[in-house]
């Protein structure tokens, strides 16, 4: 059984989750998505990306749009929160990027926004969609504590479980 771990990072968040569940899945290979070997080479692969505008960022898009007829784990990291309907929506328009594959299981966790992002927005006039409000800068100030220990050791039992549904003990 061959594993593939791959990410794309813009930040940091999304490497640290990358790297949490890789220490947990035996044998396990680790590459950032632009360094990725071909994902026909794997059994299970484990797709990481950073939310961008709804839906994994450029880098891991094209990645995944490569895969095809295989078992696919995909995680990720965004400002929101994991449980809104924004990270659900998020991980389902990741999972369409790869429809003749088997999407096993998806993982998600807030992860700190860039700087350079929150400064823009701060700029957004109020009538924005994106402009500051009250939820939203507590969203950011939220966020900038994550991927925390508890996002890092969910991470690796989410990917235990995964690994376990294809090969019980």
């Amino acid at each position: 059984m061959k594993i593939l771990v791959t990410y794309s990072s813009k930040t940091g968040n999304t490497e640290k989750v990358a790297k949490a569940i890789h220490q947990v899945l035996p044998g396990a290979e680790l590459y950032k998505v632009e360094q990725a070997p071909d994902a026909n080479d794997y059994d299970l692969i484990f797709v990481g990306f950073w939310v961008n505008k709804g839906t994994a960022d450029e880098q891991a898009a094209k990645y995944l749009r490569r895969i095809s007829g295989k078992t696919v784990a995909l995680f990720a990291t965004l400002g929101a929160y994991p449980d809104s309907d924004h990270a659900r929506e998020s991980l389902d328009k990741a999972a369409e990027m790869v429809p003749d594959c088997f999407v096993i299981d998806r993982f998600i966790c807030q992860g700190a926004i860039d700087p350079k992002l929150i400064a823009w927005m701060s700029k957004l006039p109020p009538e924005h969609p994106h402009a500051p409000d009250e939820a939203r800068v507590k969203r950011w100030k939220d966020a900038e504590h994550h991927p925390d220990d508890t996002d890092l050791h969910n991470a690796r039992t989410w990917a235990e479980r995964v690994y376990n549904q294809l090969f019980p003990v």
